[in-house]
């Protein structure tokens, strides 16, 4: 995280509901040697204080978590691209990196297989209604055991989410002309991701300088 307070004035929920629709992140355990890193799909609760996801069965850290419950921590990405300081038409600017990011963390465990198919079930429930007027895809449509069998290969976790932080980084820091006019390069010119949410939301954001 960020550590100018300036980019920090989201609050919990803003940055639960942020989390909550990305649905995607990196999870983060330590090893022995460097932390585990896995990309996982996940599914926040409505209250935020816990989520839902799954390992592959052969997963460092799913091995991990046979023997114990385990701290962890979700960081979740959303758009992002580089800022020249050209861009914002004053002098004796440097370059930097706008974006937005979640951290969840937490006690992660492994959770009975028994809640597998529910929780895949509801996982991609979220995703297809995301998808209408297309006919939601459901796992009945599955042949007889193919669904049980790749399941086999896969394990359900939870983690009970007990901070939340987000850093917003959006140029709040510079005047409204300024942050304006950098947000207009970001769309044209950008390098990143998602470049006219991120500079839309750069249009949005409250200067507060320091």
């Amino acid at each position: 995280m960020h550590p100018n307070p300036v980019f920090h004035t989201q609050t919990e929920d803003q940055n639960l509901a942020f989390a909550r629709e990305r649905a995607f992140g990196v999870l983060a355990v330590s090893g022995s040697e460097a932390p585990w890193l896995s990309h996982v799909p996940f599914l926040l609760d409505e209250d935020g204080a816990s989520l839902g996801l799954h390992l592959l069965r052969s997963n460092p850290i799913a091995r991990a978590l046979t023997e114990r419950r385990r701290p962890a921590r979700l960081a979740v990405s959303g758009p992002d691209s580089y800022v020249s300081p050209d861009w914002y038409g004053v002098d004796d600017e440097v370059p930097t990196w706008n974006y937005i990011a979640v951290h969840l963390t937490g006690t992660l465990e492994l959770r009975p297989q028994a809640e597998l198919h529910d929780l895949l079930d509801r996982q991609s429930a979220v995703f297809e209604e995301r998808l209408l007027p297309k006919t939601p895809w459901v796992t009945g449509k599955m042949s007889d055991g193919v669904m049980a069998r790749m399941m086999r290969a896969i394990v359900p976790c939870r983690m009970q989410v007990t901070e939340v932080d987000g850093t917003w980084k959006l140029n709040q820091n510079k005047p409204d002309a300024v942050r304006q006019q950098a947000a207009d390069h970001v769309e044209a010119f950008g390098q990143g991701t998602e470049l006219a949410v991120l500079a839309a939301l750069m249009r949005g954001a409250n200067g507060q300088r320091p």
